[in-house]
């Protein structure tokens, strides 16, 4: 185990740009889901339809119009204040609007780059401008980081959360095009655990460039790197913990081993750890995660310390190679082949194998209180099972190719460019399909951001 000092970044002021003026009205808690809206934009499914049937014959009118919404429970109230301006030290910025719940939206790119958003809350839609032809998209639940054939274009998607341990923050600002990151080939990315400190990492592929995009910055709305070293690996991870960041290699001279970082790029003395074939990383609720030929090595901040542990894999299985989960939370997953993932709990240090009648493409842990696991097939199904394996649900073949998968609290987002919507599924309903979303643009890549 070795440890480095760092100084305590969690509650670092987060900066950012001039905010929206006015926002929703829709109320709820920090549970809530946005309001389904009445728009034709938003189609909900016969199976739906049918469940608001039963629901008006059952109760009165209000309770059931509020159940054809498609919204969970835990609705929101009728009437919301009005967002305050954002104080205090939990995320927010001179001119950010506080909000009561989650300002979920849809962030879609098309083919040609142009940019659009859907507000889950109020149904309205905006084009923010055009960027590059889009080959994939990453969000650490504010910022879409866009591949495109010259690096990655940034777009501020307007809306983020701030996570306080034992409650959290919504704020919305105005979205916009930020500018361009360089580089040369396909890009992994590793986003922090808050928006608007630390860093998020990238390695190109086509250049073995390893470079670390400062957040504080970013949320200012420009684009500074705090270092970009040049390595002669054509794959890796580089991922931020706390204030600094960590470089793991999977080839060339340096290979097999993790080391960390300071802001100018310059290794941090002791602080390293062997990992074999790096592939894939995310921050979770604990710390950050590195998948390793192994298992996964965790890297954690303790009382201004870096902690590097090894969770070891609990059975044979093909090892993680890229990790899914709902934003901050400590258990993940990660696909085994593909007739199985793993489950990776950060909290408790454990790496488990569940095996599965299915041939999955992507798995995300919604790390709920039933501990659901959303996944797509591949025949294009959403599929949900339980930690144990345990099939809870499926929807007719609906994902493509070019299909993401976002998770929250109660909702998975499934884009399916091919039939050009975003499928909103209440995974703790069977996958139950609630809404369709078109986007207001063409739709190649989309993510769900505000999260």
């Amino acid at each position: 185990m070795t440890r480095h000092p760092l100084h305590n970044w969690a509650h670092a002021a987060a900066r950012l740009g001039p905010a929206r003026s006015g926002g929703p009205r829709g109320g709820g808690d920090a549970e809530s889901r946005p309001h389904a809206p009445k728009s034709a934009r938003f189609r909900f499914s016969a199976q739906n339809r049918r469940r608001c049937a039963g629901a008006l014959l059952a109760t009165t009118v209000a309770v059931g119009l509020a159940g054809c919404a498609g919204t969970p429970s835990g609705t929101a109230d009728a009437e919301t204040p009005e967002p305050t301006a954002a104080s205090g030290g939990h995320g927010e910025v001179s001119g950010a609007a506080e909000m009561s719940e989650p300002q979920s939206r849809l962030l879609s790119v098309s083919s040609s780059g142009e940019v659009g958003l859907v507000d889950l809350l109020t149904e309205e839609d905006q084009s923010l401008g055009e960027i590059g032809s889009p080959t994939g998209i990453a969000s650490d639940g504010r910022f879409a980081f866009v591949e495109v054939d010259s690096g990655l274009d940034v777009v501020d998607g307007g809306a983020w959360t701030w996570d306080h341990g034992d409650h959290f923050h919504y704020y919305r600002a105005d979205p916009a095009i930020v500018g361009s990151l360089p580089g040369d080939g396909p890009a992994t990315i590793v986003t922090p655990q808050l928006a608007t400190v630390g860093t998020t990492g990238v390695f190109f592929a086509g250049s073995g460039e390893a470079v670390a995009l400062d957040m504080a910055t970013l949320a200012d709305g420009e684009i500074a790197e705090r270092f970009r070293l040049d390595t002669d690996a054509t794959a890796g991870v580089v991922a931020p913990v706390g204030e600094l960041t960590i470089i793991a290699l999977a080839d060339g001279s340096d290979a097999g081993i993790a080391r960390v970082h300071d802001a100018s790029g310059e290794i941090v003395g002791g602080a390293e750890e062997e990992c074999t074939d790096p592939s894939g990383g995310i921050t979770t609720r604990v710390g950050t995660l590195i998948g390793c030929a192994d298992g996964a090595l965790l890297a954690t901040e303790d009382d201004g310390s870096i902690a590097f542990d090894r969770i070891e894999a609990s059975a044979d299985g093909a090892p993680a190679t890229d990790f899914g989960g709902r934003k901050n939370r400590p258990t993940v997953a990660a696909l085994s082949g593909s007739d199985g993932f793993w489950l990776l709990d950060t909290r408790a240090e454990t790496m488990r194998r569940v095996a599965v009648d299915a041939e999955l493409t992507q798995v995300v842990a919604a790390d709920d209180a039933d501990e659901h696991v959303v996944a797509l097939d591949a025949q294009g199904r959403v599929r949900v099972f339980g930690p144990d394996g345990t099939e809870l649900g499926a929807t007719e073949p609906i994902a493509d190719e070019g299909s993401t998968l976002t998770v929250d609290t109660t909702r998975a987002y499934v884009s399916s460019p091919e039939a050009g919507v975003v499928y909103e599924i209440d995974f703790a309903d069977g996958a139950r399909i609630a809404r369709e979303i078109e986007t207001p643009t063409a739709l190649a890549v989309a993510i769900e951001v505000g999260r």
